[in-house]
């Protein structure tokens, strides 16, 4: 009796144990990829907005920071020149270092001569245009941080109108399985959304922030150089 007892309860230990290890089995079959096919064309297209994202946030980082580079001792190097009355190789010095700063400053060095204003205008007018360059991609940054949850957004209504209107052609033979398809669209696609939305808005934050870092050091330096041609000459 007691035998008989002990075998059906590890019949029934191993019955679970075998449930169990089906579900564990079906929750590890459910990829990411598996997530992404049930949310439709929807999630292709966040899926192209994410790598879009990345590459321009890894581009212009890159570019943002060889932007900010510059050496120590460039500014006094060139007070130096142009005290001394070296402008070709002050230029030169320019040519040799491919960032915004040499070549604003190189492009006040060819002005020496005419009115401090017009080396000023000139100055100004580089450092806007090295700002554009720095800049460029990040709007689409803006966009698709506010473009992807939207679309998310919109996956989801459509999920859930194919959810209803399978209900509707159901009748009275409504299944779960039969709704699953809509509903998997309509919260997959919102968080597909949401993550692609949240990530290029990190990212837009953090090049618009390193620009900013490069625009203060470009007035910061434009000044050093309209100072240096204010000094009396040695």
């Amino acid at each position: 009796m007691l035998t008989a007892f002990l075998l059906q309860v590890q019949s029934a230990a191993n019955d679970l144990g075998g449930a169990a290890l089906e579900a564990q089995q079906g929750e590890l079959r459910l990829s990411i990829l598996d997530l992404a096919m049930k949310g439709g064309w929807i999630m292709a297209v966040l899926g192209v907005f994410s790598i879009i994202a990345v590459y321009i946030f890894i581009e212009r980082y890159l570019v943002i920071t060889r932007a900010s580079g510059s050496d120590k001792h460039f500014m006094n190097n060139i007070r130096e020149f142009i005290h001394a009355g070296k402008l070709d190789a002050a230029v030169a010095l320019c040519k040799n270092n491919q960032t915004p700063i040499a070549r604003m400053i190189e492009k006040g060095l060819s002005r020496i001569g005419k009115p401090l204003n017009d080396i000023n205008a000139a100055i100004e007018n580089v450092g806007k245009l090295e700002v554009s360059k720095l800049e460029k991609g990040v709007a689409g940054l803006a966009t698709i941080a506010g473009a992807a949850p939207m679309l998310g957004f919109l996956g989801t209504v459509i999920g859930m109108v194919r959810a209803f209107y399978d209900m509707s052609m159901a009748g009275n033979n409504i299944d779960i399985a039969l709704l699953s398809s809509g509903i998997y669209q309509a919260m997959i696609t919102t968080i597909g959304g949401l993550i692609v939305g949240i990530l290029a808005f990190i990212f837009y934050n953090v090049l618009v922030s390193r620009i900013e870092k490069v625009v203060y050091l470009l007035e910061a330096r434009a000044t050093e150089f309209m100072d240096v041609l204010h000094e009396p000459a040695r």
